[in-house]
């Protein structure tokens, strides 16, 4: 399960993540990281095929009339623009309503005769499933001449602001399309057939030359070129200024501002799109570059521009993002585990920090958006997940330490183990330590004269004295072969000095013995002699057991010699049994007294080893 547990772990967070940003709060706050991406890399310079006419304050002042303005001046307009020059007419201005017969007459009447303007319609949608949606079409006149018209309906997300466009809303089973799209089908050619050569297949909208990438099912994401006014733009009341209009706004001056825009050529062979711009007429929207809301108008402006220039907005295959997001967890998720928790938790900065640089590259230079609170709200549960495991495993690994080395080690030692679990590294490691073993003499024939249980019992007695006087002098009981004992001195925590660790052991547990010797001969009961050996050197220490089972342990010549120092005791006068080799005695020289026994040969060694009586410690 271990093996499998990053991988788990990784999914789970994704799932979790994604299920988490349904949620429209959230969805918010990963819709405002991204608007940071449009502030970041600032306005760019929109095509100059496109041009607003704004009904702003000035309109309004000049005209000194109320909304809705009369139809007649919407008509003068079309005229001027015509004789301006332009090469599109878009209104996103509803004329869904009948007025004045006359003017709605003349405003059907104009634009069929200039065979440019588009008119704006709507589809209102029911307040609940059970209300039917209405289509609003341009009114009756307008529709008579078959003049294109295209719906003027925004979707906002569920932080109201305005980040896609719609391309089309359904309508008792037909497809009706914005005021952007038949802007475009009739840019080259003016028809009335133009929804007909529109098709919606393989993930785009396809019409005349344009493919625009679909996000879900109708709408496309808008490239923004800007915030508020940064599409260039007229007066509405500059274009129909002429000598047939009055303007008593102006207080008796004729400007006729129409004929210096004839003569600057501004509005020649452009797409003229017709708006409110005022703040009163609540034609207003949030955008991604926030501040000042943008009118409806410049919206339909940064539509038709991304479409006309090519630079469509897309997002990045959602499978491929999620392949890689998968991996840069799953990569986290090991180098988490083998940093601290305060490097992992730079290392998690740096990669929001380069996650964040890469988005906006990716939507810099390529117009490709890549959810970014997403990855790193993932990114922080994936240092959250590997603190709570590296926590998890910890615990597990002390628990298994202190289970290991409780029965056999000082507490404090197996405190300082703890601290350093690293000192039982797997497969050893070559460490200077002392080497302690301890047998009893003819302990065959002892267990020949006696019962299983009276042997079982003076031995448990015996062993559990001698691994108390290891443990109390912070030595390890490495192992018991039969009624043999191996400790060593100086691991798996340094000790200052483990050759006299390990004299003071061999002569404590000599004491003890005599102790023990004294207490068995009052009790009536046989008791039997031991014999200590003592080597100082380099070993390979750690865990050299197997897969299945732990076995901390020495192997190397200092344990050898150990060996063969404590069998070779009974071939030696000494008082208290105790033999301990030069190298020992190389460290506790003046901390220790001594008698030199002989040199011997081990097995394998040419060079002979002296060896030395241990008698007593130096007193200081």
């Amino acid at each position: 399960m271990s093996k499998y547990r990053s991988f788990l772990i990784a999914l789970v967070i994704i799932a979790l993540i994604r299920i988490l940003f349904l949620f429209p709060a959230f969805h918010s706050l990963d819709f405002k990281v991204q608007d940071s991406l449009f502030r970041l890399r600032g306005p760019r310079t929109p095509s100059e095929e496109l041009m607003i006419i704004a009904i702003d304050d000035a309109s309004f002042s000049a005209l000194n009339i109320s909304w809705p303005f009369p139809r007649e001046l919407h008509a003068k307009l079309i005229e001027n623009l015509s004789l301006a020059g332009a090469k599109l007419i878009v209104f996103d201005v509803e004329f869904t309503e009948n007025s004045r017969p006359e003017a709605d007459a003349l405003l059907a009447e104009m634009a069929q005769h200039y065979q440019q303007v588009i008119f704006a319609g709507k589809v209102l949608r029911g307040l609940d499933s059970h209300a039917p949606d209405q289509l609003l079409t341009p009114i009756p006149e307008i529709m008579a001449y078959k003049v294109p018209w295209g719906i003027v309906n925004m979707s906002s997300d569920s932080d109201n602001t305005i980040r896609k466009y719609d391309l089309f809303e359904m309508h008792d089973g037909s497809p009706y399309y914005s005021l952007g799209i038949a802007a475009l089908a009739n840019s080259r050619l003016y028809q009335s057939d133009w929804q007909t050569h529109i098709r919606t297949q393989q993930g785009q909208l396809s019409l005349a030359d344009h493919k625009i990438p679909l996000h879900g099912r109708n709408k496309a994401l808008i490239n923004y070129y800007g915030p508020a006014n940064t599409f260039a733009s007229v007066s509405y009341a500059s274009v129909i200024d002429d000598s047939t209009v009055s303007m008593p706004g102006y207080q008796g001056l004729e400007l006729d501002e129409f004929y210096d825009i004839v003569e600057s050529g501004i509005l020649k062979d452009k797409i003229v799109l017709i708006g409110a711009t005022i703040d009163e007429l609540h034609d207003k929207f949030p955008t991604p570059f926030g501040g000042e809301w943008t009118s409806g108008v410049e919206i339909h402006a940064n539509f038709l521009n991304m479409v006309l220039t090519g630079d469509y907005l897309s997002e990045l295959n959602f499978w491929l993002f999620l392949c890689l997001e998968l991996i840069v967890l799953l990569a986290l998720c090991v180098v988490f585990r083998r940093l601290k928790p305060q490097w992992s938790a730079l290392v998690l900065i740096l990669i929001i920090g380069l996650q964040y640089f890469l988005a906006y590259q990716l939507f810099a230079r390529y117009s490709i958006l890549i959810p970014i609170l997403q990855t790193a709200v993932s990114l922080v549960l994936i240092y959250i997940a590997s603190i709570i495991c590296h926590y998890l495993d910890t615990m597990k690994e002390k628990r298994f330490i202190r289970s290991a080395f409780q029965q056999y080690m000082a507490p404090e030692l197996v405190n300082e183990l703890l601290k350093n679990p690293k000192n039982l590294s797997y497969g050893g490691s070559l460490q200077e330590i002392s080497v302690l073993f301890s047998d009893i003499r003819s302990f065959t024939t002892y267990s020949e004269n006696h019962t299983p249980q009276e042997t079982v019992n003076i031995l448990k007695e015996y062993l559990t004295a001698m691994v108390n006087v290891i443990v109390a002098n912070k030595g390890i009981l490495d192992k018991f072969v039969g009624d043999e004992i191996m400790a060593l001195f100086g691991t798996p925590v340094p000790l200052p000095n483990h050759a006299l660790s390990a004299c003071k052991v061999a002569l404590e547990m000599r004491t003890k013995m005599t102790e023990l010797q004294q207490k068995w001969e009052s009790e009536g009961k046989a008791s039997f002699e031991i014999g200590i050996g003592v080597n100082t050197g380099q070993a390979v220490v750690g865990n050299l057991g197997s897969e299945q089972i732990f076995d901390y342990t020495a192997i190397g010549d200092t344990i050898n010699l150990g060996a063969r120092l404590e069998g070779i005791n009974k071939e030696y006068e000494t008082a208290k049994h105790i033999i301990i080799s030069e190298f020992t005695l190389e460290q506790v020289k003046d901390q220790v007294k001594v008698r030199y026994l002989d040199e011997v040969k081990v097995k394998g060694k040419n060079k002979a080893v002296k060896i030395y009586e241990l008698i007593d410690l130096v007193e200081a």
